[in-house]
This record gives structure tokens, sequence and C-alpha cells, in this order.
């Protein structure tokens, strides 16, 4: 048994009428049903810019814990000095990295104001680490690479919680129109 196909329909060209065997020409699609929301539109800027301070702090954790153990084992700092020091390090490259990167579409006035309010608010984020830190060593008595390097981490966690929040809101304010 043979099938008997039809020939494709051919559609007329722009501007002439339909004939027999052409096809009636497509209608344009219908605009999407659901509607963009304000806040559906702020999501993937939200991700982006928790995924960017995620990576910045990821950078500022690496020269923080490997500033820590570098001064803690090979120059014999203090366990908290040995904190510190390397947080103020990270804090510039930080407060470089969020400003030109991360919160780059939020305001900046250049007056200085943002940049010592970053200090001032990641000055408490230190206070939080170096509290970590202490209490592992001086409280708990754990002298050890791995319970310095485990205090150490619980203080970059806390810290980096208070640290986004409080940029958000303080220092990266949002774009004023």
């Amino acid at each position: 048994m043979s099938t008997l196909q039809r020939p494709a329909a051919v559609p007329p060209a722009p501007g002439e009428p339909a004939t027999a065997g052409q096809a009636e020409p497509a209608e344009p699609a219908p605009a999407s049903p659901v509607p963009v929301s304000g806040a559906s539109r702020r999501l993937p800027r939200f991700v982006r810019e928790l995924a960017t301070f995620g990576f910045v702090g990821f950078i500022g954790t690496v020269i923080t814990i490997a500033g820590a153990n570098l001064m803690r084992h090979w120059l014999d700092g203090g366990p908290v000095t040995s904190v510190v020091v390397p947080t103020m390090v990270s804090t510039v490259t930080s407060y470089l990295l969020n400003r030109h990167w991360t919160f780059r579409h939020r305001d900046s006035d250049g007056s200085g104001k943002e940049f010592v309010i970053f200090f001032g608010l990641n000055g408490v984020g230190t206070g939080i680490q170096a509290l970590c830190t202490g209490f592992t060593f001086y409280t708990l008595g754990l002298h050890g690479g791995l319970s310095y390097n485990i205090g150490l981490l619980v203080g970059l966690g806390l810290a980096s919680a208070f640290r986004y929040w409080s940029y958000r809101k303080w220092v990266f304010t949002p774009v004023t129109v």
C-alpha cells in the first residue's frame, strides 16, 4: 500500500492573500501570561551579589587563614594578633573588591564616609573573629593547630554573616533616584 503525502504548505508572500494549498501566515506569539514582578527581577541581582560577596569573602578568608597561620606558626605571633593583622590586610582587599565589583551598582558619594563605616563595621567583624579564636585558645585551652583553625573558621563564618548584613544596610546602600 502506498501512502499519499501532501506537499508542505507554502506561506504566501508578504502582502498577498492565501490561496488554496498555501498556509495562513502565523500570528505573533502572545505576550507571556505571567507578569514579571519587581521581586523576581531583583532575585537574580541578589543571587549575583551574594555569589560575588561570597567569592570576595573566599579571597579574604584565604588571606586571613594563610596570614594567621604564617604569623602564628612561623613568626611566633600571639593567637589574637595573628588573626587581627591578616584581617586588616583582608579588609583593604575586601573593600576594594566589594566596592568595585560586588556592590558597584549601589551608591557611593565618594566622600570617604563609606570607607570609614566599612572599616568600623569590619572592626566589629574582626572582634567577632578574635573572640572566637581567643575563646578557643584561652578559655577552652585548645592550643593545637586544628583547634586554632576551627576557632578561626567559626569566627570567620559568624563575622562574614554580620559583615554581609551590615555592609548592605549601612555601607553599600541602594541607588537613590
